[in-house]
C-alpha cells in the first residue's frame, strides 16, 4: 500500500454539518474524528465553542463553515462569521465564494470577499479553505480564474463543493455531483504547490479516497469517515490492497 494510515487519515476533515444535528450527534462525531486521528472536524459555527472543548488535546483541528451553504452572506457578515469562529476556537475557515457574482464575472467583488475573509483568519492564526461549489459553475474557464484569485488573496486551499449544492433541472428533480476526477485535477493543474486541494461531495469509500491523494489532493471532506479508514485496516490486515474501484465522479463539462 503506497500510503499509510496516517496519511489517509490526515487527509479527512470530518464532516458534521448536516442540516438535522444535534447536540448528540455532534458529540459522537468528535469522538469519532478523534478516535480515527483524522486531520479535522468541519462543524456548523454554533457548535465550534463546544468542539474545541470535546477535541482539546486530541490533534484534532477545529473547523467551521463561513457564508455556507450557497456564500451569498456580505462580505462584512463573513468577515464577521471568521472573527467570531477563530475566537470560539476554530482553527479553519472552509468559506463558500458568491456564486452569483462569480456567474456576473464581478471578479473584483469574488476577491475582495475572500480576501476579507482571509485577512481575518490569518489574524488569529487560522487556514482558509475557499469553496467553488463547482456543480453550479458551467465552464472550467470559471473554475481556473476562481483558482488565481485564491492564490492571490493568499487562501491556504481550493475546494470542489460543500457537500450540499444541489442543482434542480428541468424536471424539478434535484442532481449533485460534488468532487470529480475532472475538476481535481483541473484545480490541482491551476494552482501553484503552496495552494492545497481540498475535495467535498461523493467521496465515501476507501478507493475514492485514495483516487483523491492520488490526483493531487490533500484533504477530503467526509461524512463516511469510520467506514473507509475500518476498510483500510481490514486490507492492511489481510493484505489485499489490490486496485479497487472507485466512486468518485469524472464530470467535466
Amino acid at each position: 500500500m503506497r500510503y499509510s494510515y496516517e496519511d489517509l487519515a490526515g487527509m479527512i476533515d470530518h464532516s458534521l454539518l448536516h442540516p438535522t444535528m444535534t447536540d448528540r450527534d455532534l458529540e459522537a462525531g468528535c469522538c469519532l474524528a478523534a478516535q480515527y486521528r483524522v486531520a479535522s472536524v468541519c462543524i456548523k459555527p454554533y457548535a465550534v465553542k463546544k468542539a474545541a472543548e470535546l477535541l482539546q488535546g486530541t490533534g484534532v483541528k477545529v473547523g467551521t463553515v463561513v457564508g455556507f451553504p450557497h456564500g451569498g452572506n456580505t462580505t462584512e457578515c463573513k468577515r464577521y462569521e471568521t472573527e467570531v469562529a477563530c475566537r470560539d476556537g476554530a482553527t479553519e475557515i472552509d468559506m463558500v465564494i458568491n456564486l452569483g457574482k462569480a456567474l456576473s464575472g464581478d471578479w473584483e467583488y469574488v476577491e475582495q470577499d475572500i480576501r476579507a475573509v482571509v485577512v481575518e483568519a490569518h489574524r488569529h492564526g487560522a487556514i482558509v479553505k475557499v469553496i467553488f461549489e463547482n456543480d453550479f459553475l458551467p465552464t472550467d474557464e470559471l473554475k481556473v480564474r476562481l483558482c488565481q484569485i485564491c492564490e492571490r488573496a493568499e487562501a491556504e486551499f481550493v475546494k470542489t463543493s460543500t457537500g450540499y449544492g444541489f442543482v434542480k433541472g428541468a424536471d424539478g428533480k434535484y442532481t449533485y455531483q460534488g468532487a470529480t476526477e475532472h475538476d481535481l485535477r483541473l484545480m490541482r493543474a491551476n494552482c501553484s504547490p503552496k495552494v492545497q486541494v481540498k475535495a467535498a461531495g461523493g467521496v465515501r469509500d476507501l478507493d475514492a479516497l485514495i483516487q483523491v491523494r492520488d490526483l493531487g489532493g490533500t484533504r477530503c471532506g467526509a461524512t463516511a469517515t469510520a467506514t473507509m479508514l475500518e476498510e483500510y485496516k481490514k486490507r492492511a490486515a489481510t493484505g489485499a490492497f489490490g486496485a479497487g474501484s472507485s466512486s468518485l465522479g469524472t464530470g467535466g463539462y
